[in-house]
């Protein structure tokens, strides 16, 4: 389905168009402004996606395609389907969140700073939006420039420069077996195809997709391709990275790496898919990293006794379960794992986002420097607590409908790793829990508590619009999985009937339409 007007092109561009309008303003106050003015537009422009998506379809949608290098056949091609599609107004929304929450406490290169937000936001949509996998890994690597410096400059604590190299130099090893992947991949095309190297190769999504790979090389590409994004999901044991980056980062761009899961998103949209009869096979070791990831970083959470930290393993610890559900290979498994990323995207962001309010009131997040913070901040408290239940899957909030599809799903492939998960959803409610008995309720410990200050108007409103999220989707979650249903459908046909789709010329929907996923 091709749209007239380039509406994603629009996405993509227009936060950059933002980041260079900021060197034209001198005044810091009008830049905030400015770039204020961006992202809100930017966010009615990924909801203008949504509305126009028909869920009915599962294919791709507002797809554009224009040839970028003819040399290679790389193409500028964009589009989006029930996977990728709200990840686009969680990401717009997310930086919007980070925008605000920065407001007052970025003083210096205040306008380098807004600009490097942008252009993250912009790059990050391009992660979610492109069809062409160089294109892909062009915006996979250029997120890591403003990154890099919204660490090392910005960060709070002492070591903030060694948690923008330590944080590079994971991405960096992530990027090298993701591009071989992919360069594997293209000329297994060229190969099949013959003719012209520069004729034959290609790194188009939907036409790898429909070329045959070798048993051999599929166990290869897999290996390659999920090496390159467990670095960044993270998985074990390519994690230490986010608890340093989440003790040493200013706390908008910590919820922002917790809050937006690239990582795990390449594995479903890139890595199973295209290696479909290797991942099929070896998904019981993805279920068992999955579990590993799952079960180590809940119990490294329990430990914990400062909030930043904590967080960061809980983030950590809920990539293993997302792992689990999509090894499952099932319906159920797949939608609640969509479901808790887009979930991360409103719970855990609005956690750490709270825990920078702390910080910023009482200068640390440690236990010892707190107790008793319901008492001068009983709205900030309240807005925890809905979070927090959320983020340990508790009924009618959002994290219990994701929670269940996926123990539903892996249930049905691997029964023992789904008591693994729910006695690990005992080990968060006592990680998180216990946290906030000892943190926010109880007596006031420390003279400097009783002073603090509740949530300002703006951070208010910051949380207001997550929380509304977390009880929509948890009343009423089934809106957001009948924008999934179809394209899921799809995928596991990919998946388990990769012949429909490989030499045949069938193009997704004819084989949807004549072997329908039950």
């Amino acid at each position: 389905m091709t749209d007239h007007f380039p509406l994603l092109s629009l996405c993509l561009i227009w936060p950059l168009l933002g980041a260079l309008l900021l060197g034209l303003v001198k005044n810091p106050l009008r830049a905030k402004r400015l770039c204020l003015l961006v992202a809100c537009a930017e966010l009615c422009f990924c909801l203008l996606v949504v509305v126009g998506f028909n869920p009915d379809f599962g294919g791709f949608q507002f797809q554009e395609d224009y040839l970028w290098i003819p040399g290679l056949n790389v193409h500028y091609l964009l589009g989006v389907d029930g996977i990728s599609l709200l990840f686009l107004p969680m990401t717009a929304w997310v930086t919007l969140m980070a925008i605000l929450f920065g407001w007052n406490s970025v003083r210096q290169l205040n306008r380098f700073h807004l600009a490097l937000l942008l252009v993250l936001e912009s790059v990050t949509i391009g992660v979610f939006t492109a069809l062409d996998l160089l294109l892909f890994f062009l915006f996979w690597e250029l997120t890591l420039p403003p990154l890099f410096f919204l660490i090392g400059l910005w960060g709070m604590g002492a070591e903030r420069r060694y948690a923008a190299m330590k944080y590079t130099l994971y991405m960096l090893f992530g990027g090298v077996p993701l591009l071989f992947g992919i360069i594997l991949l293209a000329l297994n095309h060229a190969q099949l195809a013959g003719g012209a190297m520069s004729q034959a190769l290609t790194f188009s999504l939907p036409a790898l997709l429909q070329t045959p790979v070798a048993d051999n090389l599929q166990n290869l590409i897999l290996l390659l391709l999920m090496l390159g994004f467990a670095a960044k999901a993270p998985l074990m044991p390519f994690h230490t990275w986010l608890p340093t980056v989440a003790m040493e980062a200013p706390a908008q761009i910590t919820a922002l790496l917790t809050a937006l899961k690239l990582g795990v998103y390449g594995i479903v949209r890139f890595a199973i898919p295209l290696a479909p009869v290797a991942a099929t096979e070896h998904r019981w070791l993805l279920a068992i990293i999955g579990g590993i990831t799952l079960v180590y970083a809940g119990l490294i959470a329990l430990q914990q006794t400062n909030l930043r930290r904590l967080l960061a393993y809980s983030s950590i610890s809920h990539v293993g379960l997302v792992l689990i559900g999509v090894a499952s290979l099932t319906l159920q498994g797949l939608q609640g794992a969509i479901m808790q990323l887009l979930n991360f995207s409103v719970v855990a962001s609005s956690l750490m986002l709270i825990a920078g309010m702390i910080r910023q009131r009482q200068g640390s997040t440690e236990l010892a420097h707190l107790g008793g913070l319901a008492k001068p901040m009983p709205r900030l408290t309240v807005c925890f607590f809905l979070f927090a239940l959320s983020s340990i899957g508790v009924p009618l909030t959002s994290g219990f409908p994701a929670e269940l599809l996926i123990l539903l799903g892996t249930l049905q492939s691997f029964p023992a790793l789904a008591l693994v998960a729910l006695f690990t959803a005992i080990i968060a409610a006592a990680y998180v829990l216990g946290f906030a008995r000892r943190g926010l309720l109880g007596p006031i410990t420390q003279q400097t508590v009783a002073r603090l200050q509740d949530l300002r108007p703006r951070e208010i409103f910051i949380l207001a619009i997550p929380a509304m999220l977390v009880l929509w989707l948890g009343f009423y979650p089934q809106w957001l999985l009948n924008q999934q249903e179809n394209t899921l459908a799809l995928w596991l046909q990919r998946v388990y009937q990769p012949s429909l789709w490989m030499a045949d010329g069938f193009f997704a929907e004819r084989a949807f339409e004549q072997h329908p996923v039950n």
